[in-house]
């Protein structure tokens, strides 16, 4: 069914403006009749900051920003949904036209700008499917004219700290001006600092709710050893490497789409995201898991990046491409891989080929 849903919807989304495709999208898993996924294998579950994920496939956030369908996604297979940005006010985000495919690259640039209905929306919607269980988690991020952007995080996080499984902070969107400064090490350990105390002192009413930092694939190998450093010493529970990156390889075909600003995404940011994944799992040194997302389209990539360092993994721009059933395509070549392989988890190769990867050439 989700083949010929495909093989109907992509051709027809693609013909559309990228973002008036994006909300039909939304609309149409709005309106998705309910159905009970099919199990997964055992052996593809993982246990990661004290959640236990059915499977390693995540949608990455950017796609439901609103916490429309978070209940759709889980229903089409995916092992957990990460929701936002969202920050504390409503914000229309950058001026259109915004998000931009290339095509020939498999590739999309975004400059949305942390465009979101608002804490108060979002959490509403939260709130109303909390007991339908799975894995969602909030991805938080600063109003652009916020006088005190620390100050937006911890108040996200005390909003969401009742429904949210797990809490992304959010320092890497090329979108905002300034955001990615808090990447910085004195910033991200002030901003760090204020947001693990704020999740301690909500935990007694609010349960626990496991931090992750998600940073750029653009740091410098000497500003990740201050991020990883600063992440360790605060006791987060997870990274995710990497948001959008702001380079444009020399290798893109679409060489006059690629000129507009924004965020790169996509097939094109595979190698450069991996490298980061395996950069970080050296440095973390076991400390805490990390997801990896950037450019994951199949199985292989999955893999690839599973053995650079991932425990798990996230999906968005590849969908345009590929579509929902892409989904399905990657747990089964990871579950085949499992079972060729006589190993019974994922656990056994992650971070297989880490020591490998950070040894070769850095990807032009």
């Amino acid at each position: 069914m989700i083949r010929a849903f495909d093989a109907f919807s992509l051709p027809m989304l693609r013909m559309l403006d990228a973002e008036d495709a994006h909300r039909l999208a939304i609309r149409g898993l709005r309106m998705l009749p309910y159905a009970r996924p099919r199990p997964d294998d055992p052996k593809l579950a993982v246990r990661a900051f004290g959640l236990n994920f059915p499977n390693p496939v995540g949608i990455a956030a950017g796609f439901d920003k609103n916490a429309e369908v978070p209940d759709a996604l889980l229903r089409l297979g995916f092992g957990f949904a990460e929701i936002g940005s969202v920050t504390p006010k409503p914000q229309s985000g950058n001026p259109r036209p915004r998000i931009f495919r290339l095509e020939r690259d498999e590739a999309v640039i975004n400059r949305l700008g942390f465009n979101n209905d608002g804490a108060e929306v979002v959490l509403r919607r939260l709130a109303a499917r909390a007991q339908n269980g799975g894995i969602v988690g909030v991805n938080v991020g600063a109003n652009k004219d916020s006088s005190d952007r620390t100050q937006d995080y911890v108040r996200l996080i005390e909003t969401f700290a009742p429904v949210a499984s797990y809490f992304t902070v959010n320092v890497s969107s090329p979108n905002t001006p300034g955001l990615r400064n808090l990447q910085q090490a004195a910033e991200l350990d002030d901003l760090l600092a204020r947001v693990i105390d704020a999740r301690e002192r909500v935990r007694k009413n609010a349960g626990d709710s496991p931090v992750l930092l998600k940073i750029a694939p653009d740091l410098s190998l000497a500003d990740l050893d201050d991020v990883v450093h600063v992440a360790r010493s605060r006791r987060v529970d997870g990274m995710i490497v990497a948001n959008t990156t702001i380079g444009r390889p020399s290798t893109l075909r679409e060489q006059a789409r690629s000129k507009e600003q924004g965020g790169l995404s996509g097939r094109p940011l595979f190698r450069l995201s991996t490298r980061m994944v395996a950069e970080t799992f050296v440095r973390v040194e076991g400390a805490f898991p990390l997801i990896g997302a950037g450019g994951i389209d199949s199985g292989g990539a999955a893999l690839t990046k599973i053995r650079a360092g991932a425990s798990l993994i996230q999906l968005y721009s590849s969908l345009v491409y590929k579509g929902i059933g892409l989904v399905d395509s990657i747990k089964a070549d990871l579950t085949s891989t499992l079972l060729r392989t006589s190993r019974d988890s994922l656990s056994e190769i992650v971070g297989a080929d880490a020591a490998t990867i950070t040894a070769e050439d850095w990807p032009g």
